[in-house]
């Protein structure tokens, strides 16, 4: 069957899915294959579902028109993606980087969507299906499509490119993330970059930091540019106001006041501010906007939890966002503090050092508790002995059962697979 073919089917259906755990009815189902599963083997529990058409590529049941088979399920799902996104014609904003990607992204559409039907990723949906299923989602009533994208390897972000085809393009930073896949920092800026290099390629305007020195060398002398600066005459000007208890920005002659925490927001507040004055929204939309933002799901949270300020902190973490972290840990004014510090992953050979790094970092701050918590963590025990750290997340409950924290601010931080969350439940 022709993609053009396939994507005649895909419109009468109300969505596309690859999970038969969440059909939606009317749906057209992906029988994707992973290393332990096999799409195919589940299609007609998808259609039972409620699931309109399955598109495979294993023959499962020949005579049944509900089944399109096809040479391979998730090349079909990116080039239907890539078609549906020419069929509709609309802007795409891509952004990627190493760290606050989400934020910045939902940031992004906090300002835009009270003014533009917009549709963005959703949660952190940015790898190689959960981009064409963010496309997919997009109908003709969408008028901006806000594309986070993410990548632990080289020509990653290239291949998503190519399906997004974006218009606009926004790279958080360089930071020391999937250091394992990407095996250098030059090559994580090199990676992140191929979003520079598909824009500059294709006419498409990017969103410049200009305050980032290795972003502007990225950019080169490229001038389809919109720029944002604390420090100098740009596009926009953004002045950092307050990191705490929130932080504050200004813009032009008005304070903004975000519900988000730490220095390190400032320029994803600042981007996102950027894209709205592009899209000529006036300072007071943009302030509420920005203002209506609250961050969910483990990413810098303020929880008042009993006596205890937490700072859940816990979606993620590598060198870099630990890093700023802790800085801005250290500003809060509490005479009792208690960081919760979790495992790193995805460093490679360079994960002893940067938990080394980490450890060194947290000690020079002052009138703070420490713990640190995992296997990569726990091999520093014979550097620093005498600070508290626990192998296993097991270890650190039965510590907390047996502890009393009380009207002590607390920073929760750690790599997803740590789950660090958890610990709400014990203080």
């Amino acid at each position: 069957m022709e993609l053009n073919q396939i994507h005649q089917l895909f419109l009468e259906c109300s969505v596309a899915s690859t999970d038969t755990r969440h059909i939606q009815q009317n749906s057209l189902f992906f029988a994707l294959k992973g290393p332990n599963f096999n799409g195919n083997s589940f299609v007609h529990q998808a259609l039972e579902s409620g699931a309109k058409y399955a598109v495979i590529d294993e023959v499962v049941h020949p005579s049944d028109k509900r089944f399109i088979l096809v040479d391979d399920v998730l090349e079909t799902l990116q080039d239907l993606a890539r078609f549906h996104r020419d069929y509709l014609g609309l802007p795409i904003i891509a952004l990627t980087g190493s760290n606050g990607k989400t934020t910045t992204k939902e940031l992004i559409h906090a300002v835009l969507k009270p003014h533009f039907k917009t549709v963005a990723t959703v949660g952190n949906l940015n790898n190689h299906i959960g981009v064409p299923l963010t496309l997919l989602s997009m109908t003709a009533e969408t008028e901006i499509g806000i594309v986070e994208m993410g990548a632990n390897h080289a020509k990653e972000i290239a291949t998503l490119c190519e399906i997004a085809k974006p218009n606009m393009g926004y790279i958080t930073n360089f930071g020391k993330a999937h250091l394992e896949g990407f095996g250098s920092e030059e090559n994580i800026v090199k990676a992140k970059s191929e979003l520079y290099d598909y824009l500059k390629s294709n006419s498409g305007l990017i969103i410049l930091n200009s305050d980032d020195a290795k972003q502007v060398a990225q950019v080169g002398d490229y001038d389809t540019v919109y720029t944002f600066s604390e420090t100098s005459e740009t596009s926009v000007n953004v002045k950092l106001i307050a990191t705490q208890p929130f932080l504050s920005v200004a813009l032009k002659n008005s304070t903004i006041k975000t519900h988000l925490v730490g220095a390190y927001n400032f320029n994803n507040s600042a981007a996102a501010l950027t894209i709205g004055a592009y899209y000529n929204l006036t300072l007071l939309q943009l302030k509420e906007g920005i203002e209506s933002y609250v961050p969910i799901n483990n990413r810098s949270q303020i929880i008042q939890q009993h006596s205890n300020e937490i700072l859940l902190d816990a979606y993620n973490a590598n060198p870099s966002s630990m890093e700023v972290a802790l800085d801005n840990f250290k500003s809060i004014q509490n005479q009792h503090k208690l960081a919760i510090l979790g495992d790193m992953f995805e460093l490679g050979s360079t994960s002893a050092k940067e938990h080394l790094e980490v450890v060194n970092q947290a000690i020079l701050t002052k009138d703070c508790n420490f713990y640190f918590v995992g296997s990569h963590f726990f091999e520093e025990k014979k550097v620093h002995p005498r600070l508290l750290f626990f192998e296993t997340f097991q270890d650190l409950q039965l510590h907390l059962e047996e502890s009393t924290i009380s009207n002590t601010s607390v920073l929760i931080k750690g790599s997803r697979g740590m789950a660090l969350e958890r610990v709400l439940e014990l203080i």
